[in-house]
């Protein structure tokens, strides 16, 4: 599996013929009655052989008006089934898809049309306005259709031709911004095709049975997961992809009961929710297999699978690393409850480094770098971000992709996630992983949502600042004072005094990402703020050592 064989599909589009040959009863795509409701569409199951025809129709319309290899169109279609038919119909004439964020506004709209230099954007129709205001102020003109315009709304351009293969651009998806201005990550056929690969043949604790599984995902297909990992597995096994609208935890059972969902996919913000709702003798009447994830708060881990009957099985990849090098807990032992990620297989080159650059010992967080192992390190990754050689190549310094994410490593190989990098707060030479602080004041009672950064303290170098939406927010300076005390006393009795909130900010709510993901640069200007505002309640008095 250290590359894709010589047989397989040269695109994604390719990859739909095949199975399509194979399994034309069986269904690529179901949708539920709730996700049908919410967007207004048919619910019901759409065949490979079905699809198809479809997807050759509209490839036809595209060719005819002089779509080709090499243009790019923008996608912003939500979790919709026309986004698989416009993706693999502009696929099998070698465009490259650029997935649209349905979040963004007017400045992101702006910046992604005008970077990315799409020719054309197919948009749900509520977005078409706001679309074309943002290519105005880019100063490009832009053509904008819904999925189901008739043919002559999409607009002709001088035509290109040429044979899309591997190595022609897929997709261009950018990255969440969370600390900057998003780049743009070029992603070839290889990228999808490598990583449905991956999924189908890796194995252990997460087998795909050919022509037999039904994955259901809440994740948007505008984003990595969703599209590259779930979309491509069941494309390539001829299983059966469950696209919802979003996670909505009240009915989440009900449409894995109802989907009957073999394979689910998650991320971190979704068990606390679930295991918040009563206990249920119906929480293990599913046909559920596993789980594919990342981010389960650690203290959930354990008491989730006994629960609802099911391993949560953890995995570690990015954007620019794709299946080139992902990394998974899919074999025992899991190390349950101690943010493990499995142990890199023999087609993964890693290093763990610390701030000097020296190799970290046994149990030391540090950066992880990443390469494919063999004679092609950059296999399966991105090709590089769009119109910035020099963070493309200060990303593969020395030859190893920098991630960014400080880890460490144990006796027997398996790896834990510690945080971002640039999350770390340095406290009087002590290092603090945000997401850990996170992690503990998230089980407290009182806490709905938090988010933990740095602010600059002039003794310590930095103090750890808790922005905290409660379930009930303080009315007053005094309730507001017994809660921030008491969310420090909830620190001390788990942490160590240091990593403890020096600073507690109560607030309406926190920067976001679509999948739920903070925004760091965002909360980096929202603690700023709430210091400048002292709006922020000091509780660097309570940080004091426990005695033993």
């Amino acid at each position: 599996m250290m590359q894709l064989p010589p047989t397989a599909p040269n695109t994604v589009y390719e990859a739909l013929c095949r199975t399509a040959q194979r399994y034309p009863e069986r269904s690529f795509l179901a949708v539920l009655p709730e996700t049908a409701a919410l967007y207004g569409i048919a619910a019901g199951e759409i065949s490979y052989a079905t699809l198809l025809r479809e997807v050759d129709a509209l490839r036809d319309v595209y060719q005819a008006r002089g779509y080709g290899h090499g243009h790019r169109v923008g996608i912003l279609l939500e979790n919709r089934p026309a986004f698989f038919r416009h993706w693999l119909a502009l696929n099998g004439l070698g465009v490259a898809l650029v997935p649209i964020n349905p979040d963004m506004r007017s400045a992101e709209l702006e910046y992604l049309i005008g970077h990315s230099e799409i020719v054309a954007a197919v948009a749900i129709e509520s977005r078409h306005r706001g679309i074309t205001t943002a290519a105005q102020a880019a100063n490009r003109v832009l053509p904008v259709f819904g999925p189901d315009d008739p043919v002559q709304a999409i607009t002709t351009l001088p035509p290109k031709t040429g044979v899309p293969d591997r190595d022609s651009e897929c997709a261009l998806l950018y990255t969440s911004g969370t600390t900057g201005r998003p780049k743009g990550c070029i992603l070839p056929n290889e990228y999808y095709l490598y990583a449905g690969h991956w999924y189908a043949h890796v194995g252990g604790l997460i087998p795909l049975r050919d022509g037999d599984e039904r994955m259901l995902t809440p994740l948007p297909v505008f984003h990595m997961n969703a599209m590259a990992y779930s979309a491509m597995a069941m494309l390539l096994t001829g299983g059966c992809l469950i696209v919802l609208d979003r996670f909505h935890p009240k009915s989440w059972w009900a449409s894995v009961r109802d989907s009957r969902a073999t394979v689910v996919h998650y991320l971190g913000v979704m068990p606390p929710m679930l295991m918040g709702a009563p206990a249920d003798p119906s929480d293990t009447e599913h046909n559920v297999r596993f789980g594919f994830g990342a981010g389960v708060d650690r203290a959930l881990h354990a008491p989730f699978e006994q629960r609802f009957g099911f391993p949560l099985i953890e995995a570690w990849a990015m954007t620019e690393t794709g299946a080139g090098a992902v990394i998974i807990a899919s074999t025992e032992p899991r190390h349950v409850g101690s943010n493990c990620f499995g142990r890199p297989d023999a087609e993964l080159a890693t290093r763990i480094v610390n701030d000097s650059g020296a190799e970290a010992g046994v149990g030391e967080p540090g950066e992880l770098l990443v390469r494919h192992a063999g004679d092609a390190p950059r296999y399966g990754f991105f090709r590089g971000y769009l119109k910035d050689e020099e963070a493309t190549a200060a990303a593969w310094q020395d030859g190893w992709f920098h991630t960014g994410d400080v880890v460490r490593r144990e006796a027997d190989g398996s790896m834990h996630f510690v945080d971002r990098k640039k999350n770390v707060i340095r406290r009087s030479g002590e290092n603090i992983s945000a997401v850990e602080v996170e992690s503990v004041l998230q089980q407290h009672p009182a806490v709905k949502q938090v988010a933990v950064a740095a602010t600059p303290d002039s003794v310590r170098g930095d103090e750890v600042f808790a922005c905290v939406v409660a379930h009930h927010q303080p009315a007053a300076p005094e309730e507001a004072q017994r809660l921030a005390s008491d969310l420090v006393a909830w620190c001390l009795a788990r942490l160590a005094y240091y990593k403890a909130p020096g600073f507690v900010a109560f607030v309406a709510a926190l920067p976001l990402t679509s999948t739920q993901k903070i925004q760091r640069g965002q909360l980096k200007e929202q603690v700023a703020a709430t210091v400048a505002g002292k709006d922020a309640i000091d509780t660097r008095h309570l940080k004091k050592r426990v005695a033993a």
